[in-house]
């Protein structure tokens, strides 16, 4: 039974790499209605309603298939372009690492600044508790002598921490 078994695996193998080799072939008719098989893209004179199949394409792909004519120019400007030499390698990693650290300090400034936000909501509030309260509350006037708020200075207080706590939301 294994051996058996053992068998019908190999043939299953293979059959596989023999049919492989069949996926990547171009299939089209050429100007007599006669069927061509190659590994290589048809000729240019090819229109493209007369290509049947092109590799790496499903028979009934919904996207019709791209003109020789822009495979070649894709081939070309992969042809012509040359690997990355060991500088531009490192201008590229250096470029990266600068975008990088832009980002990583710009995250930096936007935390303190949303802490610095935070705290100083959390002052106002505390603030407008203690003018809410009724506790009498004292300011320095400009000669430096502690005065205490007024009934309407207490108001006017309060509107205005009421107005900077709107922002806080």
């Amino acid at each position: 039974m294994t051996r058996l078994h053992l068998k019908n695996v190999m043939i299953a193998l293979a059959t596989l790499c023999v049919t492989s080799s069949a996926l990547g072939q171009y299939v089209w008719l050429n100007e007599k209605g006669v069927k061509q098989y190659s590994d290589m893209p048809p000729p240019a004179s090819v229109p493209e309603s007369r290509i049947l199949k092109v590799p790496g394409k499903t028979l009934g792909s919904s996207k019709p298939n791209p003109a020789p004519d822009a495979d070649r120019s894709v081939d070309a400007a992969t042809a012509t372009k040359a690997p990355l030499t060991t500088a531009e390698k490192n201008a590229d990693f250096q470029k990266r690492r600068s975008e990088q650290e832009q980002k990583e300090k710009k995250a930096a400034e936007d935390e303190k600044v949303a802490a610095a936000k935070a705290r100083n909501c959390e002052n106002a509030r505390d603030y407008q508790r203690s003018l809410e309260s009724g506790v009498r509350i004292t300011k320095s006037d400009k000669n430096g002598e502690r005065t205490f708020l007024s009934d309407e200075q207490r108001t006017r207080e309060l509107q205005d921490s009421r107005r900077i706590l709107e922002d806080c939301k």
